[in-house]
């Protein structure tokens, strides 16, 4: 390293955000993640001992995974690379690789290889990787906000343990904002920054367990602040209330949040939940989901899980899509909520569902019946002469406007797809075929 280099690398580290010049460098330091990294938990053991296999580090962001990865950097005597997977190329790899066998041959030295945002690397790149990390070249770290069981390679999740870490507490929120207000050497106690408690049980409350969401506000707030009469800064709670104006909400619309609110959406309706499912509702709306997403899910909710039961709850489904769509928001959420009230509260039955599932599988698993020659088209030409359509029964011309006679096709008769449930309108059309099919006679 240069003079340059040296001028360089110090100047980033004292103008790095303060989440950046907050990070531990050993483990009594970190903040969080109990689960994992308790005293009494593998994953301490093995750093302590320094004993790592390759590891995945799965959680959303500001929970740690950057900061571990790090802290294990300072405990290991193996060299520690790293690499962001939105910047590395090809030719970063091959470098480190190439550094690790030189360092491995040369000096008996493992090398551990961090990679952020992992999940961001193809299947070609992520593939490079193997077999360095299956013949002990490297030890691999990667760090992924997306499920790893869906991003990351299988070949690399075998051998590797997954540690998935968690929004922080509260409580380790305030840990680390008295910490930032406070430590001379990392935080910004040399600014004489005085913050009430009110003001940092706001940040921590709408940090939304994301560690760096509150560090930058705390941050904001001491460098924007004027200071007192008394030669301090005063973070107060309107000071706070300041630099976060909006509840952080762990919603990607491509990651795990995304499909995890609307499975505990779907599931509400489902459930007959309707302030659940109004909850969920909010809870999108709030992280910006688009409307017709929503409407889509509502719609589908009304014919496979309402269904018959209450045949009106589709049409209060559809006309809200449809409404939503050209009103807008905000009104467009009053639209939504009573179509979600709606479909929650109406009795269930998912007998419509179940009846196309089992009628499809009578379609796949057996031969391609010709359909019944009464039932057959008998308006072209020439079909008269080839008996199409002959004694078919007019269902009209009969009492009830019903006449039994073979619908199905022959090997199908008699089977049953569509069971009405008891629930709600479906109970009324259970009656009324039961009625038909039992007290009708073949006319």
């Amino acid at each position: 390293m240069d003079l340059f280099d040296y001028m360089r690398d110090n100047a980033m580290k004292s103008e790095a955000p303060l989440a950046s010049r907050l990070r531990p460098s050993s483990l009594d330091e970190f903040v969080g993640q109990e689960h994992i990294i308790g005293k009494d938990r593998l994953l301490y053991r093995a750093i302590k001992a320094d004993k790592l296999g390759s590891l995945i580090f799965y959680g959303p962001p500001g929970t740690g995974k950057t900061t571990l990865a790090q802290v294990i950097a300072h405990t290991t005597s193996a060299r520690f690379e790293q690499l962001n997977a939105t910047a590395a190329g090809k030719k970063d790899m091959e470098q480190a690789v190439q550094q690790a066998r030189d360092a491995l041959g040369m000096y008996g030295r493992k090398t551990i290889l961090f990679i952020d945002e992992i999940h961001r690397f193809n299947k070609g790149q992520q593939d490079y990787l193997l077999p360095f990390v299956e013949d002990g070249t490297l030890l691999l770290i990667g760090a992924t906000t997306e499920n790893p069981y869906f991003e990351v390679n299988g070949a690399l999740l075998s051998r590797s343990r997954i540690f998935e870490l968690k929004p922080l507490g509260k409580k380790d929120i305030m840990t680390l904002l008295h910490r930032a207000v406070n430590d001379v050497e990392k935080g910004m106690g040399s600014y004489r920054a005085k913050a009430d408690e009110d003001a940092l049980e706001f940040l921590a409350d709408m940090s939304g367990g994301d560690a760096r969401a509150a560090l930058n506000a705390i941050e904001l707030g001491i460098l924007t602040t004027e200071r007192g009469k008394d030669g301090f800064i005063h973070i107060t709670l309107d000071v706070a209330q300041e630099c976060i104006q909006k509840r952080m909400v762990r919603y990607d619309k491509g990651g795990d949040n995304h499909y995890d609110t609307i499975s505990a959406f779907i599931k509400s309706m489902r459930g007959s939940d309707p302030d659940a499912a109004v909850y969920y509702l909010a809870r999108m709306l709030y992280a910006g989901e688009d409307i017709k997403f929503i409407a889509r899910r509502i719609m589908i909710c009304a014919a496979e899980d309402v269904g018959n039961a209450d045949p009106q709850a589709l049409c209060v489904a559809v006309n809200a899509a449809l409404a939503a769509e050209r009103i807008g928001l905000p009104e467009a959420k009053i639209i939504l909520s009573q179509a979600v009230t709606y479909v929650a509260s109406a009795p269930k039955s998912n007998a419509a569902c179940v009846a196309i599932a089992e009628a499809e599988t009578a379609v796949e698993s057996q031969p391609a019946h010709p359909v019944p020659v009464h039932l057959q088209d008998r308006h072209y030409s020439g079909a008269a002469k080839l008996g199409r359509g002959e004694n078919y029964k007019y269902a009209h011309d009969y009492p009830n406007h019903y006449v039994k006679q073979q619908y199905l096709p022959d090997g199908l008769e008699g089977s049953v797809f569509y069971r009405p449930s008891s629930n709600g309108y479906e109970k009324t059309i259970g009656q009324w075929l039961d009625f038909l099919r039992n007290n009708q006679g073949s006319n």
